[in-house]
């Protein structure tokens, strides 16, 4: 069985795991554990792909050390609202916290462990997506990124390609570019950013569509 009903109450279940061993960890960190250490699904299986089944089958063992994770706060969630055009006295009801929305992060920058854009079809396009990652894994580690797989229909970059980390919770921030010609219409392009220490894989799907979803 599959589907949303049935996969709510693992993805509870690996949450509740993944946070007795990490008591002090925040629910995003604990979902980017989640996300980034799932194993990817095949891509021929579904014509939606992620938009079906997300970041791919979870791994609880892997889950519960992810080496990077990508933490959101309340207040990145607020800021994003408030570029959405959500007005700030509503926001300050359902907050609790006073919202003026004078700083604004759109949608795409929100610090999520995934990464997609809408491209119009048959639009020349360019995109970029800024992401800040935490260091949960080893003290002194280095992490290089690599793009898998490549796919002809979109240049995908990363800047800088190389992180280096010298203490625990130290964050370190980058930057991906996605670009291509041009999209047919209904057309889906998935690749993912995979950052690696050699013993830990931090897996962001990257998903390019010219479709309406």
């Amino acid at each position: 069985m599959s589907g949303t009903s049935m996969a709510c109450p693992h993805v509870a279940g690996v949450a509740a795991y993944v946070k007795s061993f990490h008591p002090d960890w925040s629910p995003s960190a604990i979902k980017s554990a989640i996300m980034t250490t799932a194993t990817p699904m095949n891509l021929k299986k579904n014509p939606e792909q992620e938009f079906a089944y997300g970041s791919g089958q979870i791994n609880p063992t892997k889950a519960t050390d992810p080496g990077l994770v990508y933490e959101v706060e309340t207040e990145d969630y607020l800021k994003m609202l408030c570029a959405e055009g959500f007005d700030p006295m509503v926001l300050t009801k359902i907050s609790g916290q006073n919202v003026t929305c004078s700083e604004k992060t759109q949608a795409k920058d929100l610090n999520y462990p995934t990464m997609s854009t809408y491209c119009s079809p048959l639009d020349p396009f360019n995109v970029t997506f800024r992401r800040t990652v935490t260091n949960v894994g080893f003290p002194n580690s280095t992490y290089k990124a690599s793009v898998v797989p490549l796919r002809p229909e979109i240049q995908i970059s990363v800047e800088p390609e190389i992180l280096r980390f010298g203490s625990l919770k130290e964050k370190k921030s980058f930057v991906v570019s996605i670009s291509g010609k041009a999209l047919k219409n209904g057309t889906f392009v998935s690749s993912s950013l995979v950052w690696s220490d050699g013993n830990h894989s931090v897996r962001s799907p990257i998903v390019a569509y010219s479709i309406k979803v």
